[in-house]
């Protein structure tokens, strides 16, 4: 006698799932799948190709869940609703380690395979996307020649100069501190946000305080550690890319013309939030 297979049984048994959707939104229209997954063209036959896109893909769908939470956590700073950014800037974080992970799975892409379909990619690189260097600038990140690799596309350029010209995560950090009655240099406060951020004594100063003394300004102290957290993921994601790099293609120029590996390791001395690194050598 054929049993018949636990999983239709239990199917069998739930009465109320639905079937009938002539008039009714699928799981598949809702997520857009059709156009998802039309989305992974090869440019070449081999069959690694599709995990080399599919990899990137996934990780600049991730990116922008991020930079939906970096925006409204940045929002949520500006009205002083920290409990609400600190709920945001948690879940950037788990996002970050999911990306990290990304790197072990594209790793089982060899030096030889990847050289199979390198060169179809012509001048295309990572080091173009856009929303990565959205959430740069979203940390304070900013260089005036990265701009130029966006005008072509006159929509996408104007978005990235409005977020190149806007305060960042730590700005709004920083003036978080200031209305909480702490000294900060007005420079600071009313710094050019085009500019990367530089160290100043009386933020750090600020920090230290909060650091001092956790319990009364516990609100001040959770903001930093949620910014500590995502610089330090970000610098985990970086570290795990240049090595990737390094195994797949060694020390090549990479197809975007950077350096490659030796780019990506001068990359790993950038700092975000410097005075939140810094002041732990001190307390």
């Amino acid at each position: 006698m054929t049993k018949e297979p636990y999983s239709t049984k239990t199917t069998a048994n739930e009465k109320g799932i639905h079937t009938d959707f002539q008039n009714n939104m699928t799981y598949g229209e809702y997520l857009k799948l059709d156009l998802i997954l039309a989305g992974q063209e090869r440019l070449s036959d081999h069959h690694d190709e599709m995990l080399f896109i599919i990899i990137h893909q996934v990780s600049e769908l991730w990116m922008k869940l991020i930079l939906h939470e970096t925006t409204a956590a940045i929002e949520s700073i500006q009205s002083g609703d920290l409990q609400t950014s600190f709920k945001r800037l948690a879940r950037v974080s788990k996002i970050q380690s999911q990306i990290i992970q990304a790197w072990d799975v594209l790793s089982t892409l060899t030096p030889a395979e990847y050289m199979e379909f390198r060169d179809s990619l012509g001048q295309a690189s990572g080091f173009q996307s856009h929303q990565y260097r959205l959430i740069e600038f979203a940390l304070g990140y900013k260089t005036p020649h990265i701009l130029k690799i966006y005008e072509k596309d006159e929509v996408l350029h104007k978005e990235l100069t409005e977020a190149y010209h806007s305060p960042g995560l730590y700005d709004v950090a920083i003036k978080a501190l200031a209305k909480a009655g702490f000294k900060i240099n007005p420079d600071i406060l009313n710094r050019d946000y085009s500019k990367p951020y530089e160290e100043d004594e009386s933020v750090k100063d600020a920090w230290l305080t909060v650091y001092r003394d956790v319990e009364q300004y516990w609100d001040l102290y959770q903001l930093a550690e949620k910014l500590v957290d995502i610089e330090d993921w970000l610098q985990q994601w970086r570290f795990r890319h240049m090595k990737t790099v390094e195994r797949i293609i060694g020390f090549k120029v990479g197809t975007g013309g950077s350096s490659g590996v030796n780019y990506l390791k001068k990359v790993l001395d950038q700092r975000f939030f410097p005075e939140l690194w810094n002041l732990r050598t001190e307390i």
